[in-house]
């Protein structure tokens, strides 16, 4: 029997789900979601097709002590919801800033997932931020107001490549302060 590590990261629970770190029992779900292209081509590093063992190798590193990047899954089981409806991630970047990221399974989209998870995240502060930073791809309409209603200010374009993709793709970046 393979027990599962020890994650010292918090669940921040919500009334409708809980954002839980990830467990290996997660894979299925997320092999399932990450590998829909429209799920990876709105994200900078799923590639697509999704190569085998890449969940687990995922999981592994998210599971690692000395990681920068904290994952939640999006758990709403105690509702009678799906057990993993997307994940999201705050990235640590040094002077109290953490970059803040995530993606929503299709079948999920249009519920306010996105928009909970997000307010969730910022309401808690589990890396205690001041600052957070978050980007979309420009034809991601929907990800751009899921920031903008969260108090995200725009600070401008840039490109970010996109492995599903395989090219640039033009993004907005955001910031917004805690509290």
């Amino acid at each position: 029997m393979k027990l599962e590590p020890i994650i010292t990261q918090a669940v921040i629970e919500t009334p409708t789900f809980d954002l839980r770190p990830l467990r290996q029992s997660d894979a299925g779900l997320i092999d399932l979601y990450a590998s829909d292209i429209r799920v990876a081509q709105n994200s900078e590093t799923i590639p697509h097709p999704l190569p085998p063992g890449s969940t687990e190798a995922f999981i592994a590193n998210a599971w690692a002590q000395d990681r920068t990047v904290d994952f939640w899954a999006i758990d709403a089981t105690k509702t009678g919801g799906a057990e993993v409806m997307g994940l999201i991630w705050l990235e640590r970047l040094g002077r109290d800033q953490s970059g803040l990221g995530g993606w929503v399974a299709p079948a999920f989209w249009n519920l306010g997932v996105a928009t909970a998870t997000v307010g969730s995240i910022l309401v808690h502060n589990p890396q205690n931020s001041v600052t957070y930073f978050a980007s979309v791809f420009q034809d991601n309409l929907a990800s751009a107001r899921v920031l903008t209603n969260a108090g995200f200010e725009y600070l401008g374009d840039a490109e970010q490549y996109c492995v599903a993709r395989g090219a640039n793709v033009p993004i907005w970046t955001y910031s917004r302060r805690a509290g």
